[in-house]
């Protein structure tokens, strides 16, 4: 395959180039065989491909950029960014309960199989989520989006997936700021990316089970917070949608208040005790981070240029390169 010149959009053009640099040293030798342009020669309408397939899925359905996002987190944080999250199969990742919930794999496939016609054999399944999460931020259901950003291409898919990966792998919603640093760092991610990566839950959803420990509710609907750093107001309106015994389908919205819109409002919200999980809430609790979440909330183009560095390095993580890997025919399935 080619590798062609590499090209920045402006103003994040040099400090790009920096952070994929410094991070590829640092965390993911593999990261240097990715570029900008990769498929400029071998298949140059790629990136308007998976773009047009998540705005049309988006139009008819506001759920799935959040869906988009989430599913790359789950990629990138077992095996790496290399889309052994979309296999199927008994005891792959998918068939792990923390997996099983989660969605948007029919946009994936549906940019896959628009490219196999026009380039066979050519892009990733990796590189088409690492993509079409980038644009899920950007396109927003008939509402402002988030940043237009570049990412660099050339990932290859993966050859294996073993649930047995997913649980030590996978933060927890109950997680401590300590077990998170933890983690982020596993990944050649630092606390400042901690911060500003958990602002994708700006969007998506979230089922009751992840958050229904911080309070509880009696018979005759007293409600009793079990963690004190959540609203009250917010934890009534939560138990509302969440009532006992209700369908474990259930799902609420991590943003109450611009539930469709990438923003920094999940900021704003954490100012207001209304980050829906634990660990959202202990971001402002915590001297380390609460400087952050303050600055955050009151500057959403800062928030948006720091997530544009952040979401570079995070789809850069353990990224598989040459023989390492394949570019499937089938994002499900691998070549075999």
């Amino acid at each position: 395959m080619e590798r062609t010149h590499i090209v920045f959009p402006p103003k994040l053009r040099l400090y790009n180039l920096t952070i994929l640099v410094l991070f590829c040293i640092s965390a993911s030798p593999s990261c240097a065989t990715l570029s900008f342009n990769f498929y400029a020669i071998s298949c140059p309408p790629a990136e308007f491909m998976v773009r047009n397939s998540v705005r049309s899925a988006t139009s008819d359905d506001p759920s799935i950029p959040g869906k988009l996002l989430r599913l790359l987190f789950h990629d990138c944080f077992v095996e790496g960014c290399d889309a052994s999250v979309l296999l199927q199969g008994n005891g792959t990742e998918r068939t792990d309960p923390a997996n099983t919930s989660l969605g948007g794999f029919s946009v994936i496939d549906s940019a896959k199989r628009v490219l196999e016609v026009f380039c066979p054999g050519t892009v990733s399944c990796a590189d088409i989520l690492a993509l079409a999460a980038r644009d899920a931020v950007e396109i927003s259901w008939k509402q402002a989006g988030g940043p237009a950003i570049q990412i660099p291409t050339g990932r290859r898919d993966g050859l294996v997936s073993a649930a047995s990966n997913v649980r030590p792998n996978i933060i927890d919603t109950s997680f401590t700021l300590d077990e998170m640093i933890k983690f982020f760092s596993s990944k050649g991610l630092s606390l400042n990316d901690l911060v500003i990566l958990s602002g994708a839950h700006t969007i998506g959803s979230a089922h009751c089970s992840a958050f229904s420990d911080r309070f509880q509710q009696d018979s005759k609907g007293n409600l009793t917070l079990i963690d004190s750093s959540l609203d009250s107001t917010y934890a009534a309106e939560l138990t509302k949608q969440c009532p006992a015994g209700a369908s474990s389908s259930i799902t609420v919205n991590n943003d109450p208040a611009t539930a469709f819109q990438f923003d920094n409002q999940y900021y704003r919200n954490l100012l207001a005790h209304k980050g829906l999980f634990q660990s959202d809430s202990v971001l402002l609790k915590d001297e380390r981070t609460k400087k952050q979440v303050e600055i955050l909330a009151n500057d959403q183009d800062g928030f948006f240029e720091s997530w544009a560095q952040s979401f570079l390095k995070l789809t850069s993580v353990g990224v598989k390169a040459d023989d390492e890997g394949e570019i499937r025919r089938s994002c499900s399935v691998t070549n075999g």
